[in-house]
């Protein structure tokens, strides 16, 4: 089994107990106030994930390269079934299993946002099939190939609370600050493209984002166009759920999410449309839908911009997780918004630029019919 530095268990922990740094205690809700650092030991559990949740179909990467190689951690749906790190992925005492990626860590090569997050891996643990395989993946309806692949569509499931987001940003203004990706449908990248498909672009990224000096954030997903790399209308295209839209710095007060305020998402993708369920016990239920065969939107209107067959061409699969969009990138697009950090857990710990997620259920099944 791949192992990792998982011995030094509390080291950071320890540490940070000894300090409440910035003044401030909970609410009468049980939520940390923003301006507290503070993390209880209690809250760890040795338990692995794969004790409580089935992730016999989940990898998981990691913001770590524990074990030197150069490459950021990906731990297999075979050793993941006993594994866990103190630090980034273990159920608390609560039963929750947790995600946590700081600002700055060890990143996947095509990307500069540090991640915490699953893959669903349709083989099952069968590691002679390889990720890009059609047998671990799944497909539109409209895919010419669609009967090679694992399953046509399929729905993803989950209940949660973000427990923190980064409370910094070298751009404020830019709309991943102060953000993390919760659950994403991502296309596979192919060395050769066919048709204008293979960029490895993501068809829904659902997210929570709260700035620093707001009681609540907001939750919305993005469709990004599946575009080439380098076109400049490859953008993320926003649907909100609750709150105000990512680019809004007003507070969204009680039209809001809380941090550690539980709520669920279902996304169900049916032959070639995709239905998203969202649902909060205080705010009720928002329902979308958006076909992915082709332009349309998710309002219904030709997106002339787009691929016209969307993601037809592509495999895909489903990630969940703590995806931190904090990148420390500084540079001119919208993606990077130059958010700090130091490489030093301990310490970026303290000065709030990481990202954290916890599931209290998280499950794949087959698609049905909405």
């Amino acid at each position: 089994m791949h192992l990792f530095k998982d011995q030094k268990a509390y080291a950071v922990v320890s540490v940070l107990l000894m300090s409440t740094s910035i003044s401030s205690c909970a609410t009468s809700s049980g939520v940390l106030e923003e301006n507290t650092t503070e993390i209880d030991a209690g809250k760890i559990s040795l338990q692995n994930p794969a004790d409580k949740f089935d992730l016999s179909h989940w990898s998981i990467t990691l913001p770590v390269d524990d074990d030197e190689n150069g490459k950021v951690d990906v731990v297999n749906e075979v050793d993941i079934q006993s594994f866990h790190h103190s630090d980034y992925f273990y159920i608390d005492e609560d039963g929750f299993m947790v995600f946590m990626s700081p600002n700055k860590a060890s990143t996947t090569p095509n990307s500069t946002n540090t991640r915490s997050e699953l893959r669903f891996e349709s083989r099952g643990g069968n590691l002679s099939i390889k990720g890009n395989n059609p047998k671990n993946n799944f497909a539109l309806a409209a895919n010419e190939n669609a009967s090679d692949y694992a399953a046509v569509g399929g729905k993803l499931e989950a209940t949660l609370k973000v427990d923190h987001v980064s409370r910094n940003a070298g751009y404020p203004d830019k709309e991943p600050a102060y953000s993390v990706v919760i659950g994403q449908i991502h296309a596979g990248k192919l060395k050769t493209k066919v048709d204008g498909f293979g960029w490895g672009n993501e068809p829904l990224k659902i997210s929570f984002k709260k700035w620093p000096d707001h009681e609540y954030g907001s939750v919305y997903w993005t469709y990004e166009r599946n575009l080439a790399v380098d076109n400049p209308d490859r953008i993320d295209i926003e649907y909100l759920v609750w709150g105000n839209s990512w680019a809004d710095s007003a507070t969204p007060e009680l039209k809001g999410i809380k941090l550690g305020e539980e709520f669920s998402y279902t996304v169900n993708i049916h032959e070639n449309t995709m239905y998203l369920t969202f649902e909060n016990e205080r705010l009720g239920t928002k329902t979308f839908k958006i076909n992915l065969s082709n332009n349309v939107d998710a309002n219904g209107e030709i997106d002339s911009l787009d691929h016209p067959n969307g993601y037809t061409g592509d495999y895909l699969y489903f990630k969940a997780g703590a995806y931190n969009q904090c990148s420390t990138k500084d540079a001119p697009s919208f993606r990077y918004p130059a958010c700090p950090g130091t490489g030093n857990l301990e310490q970026d710990i303290i000065d709030g630029n990481y990202t954290q997620v916890s599931f209290r259920k998280l499950s794949v099944s087959e698609a049905t019919p909405n």
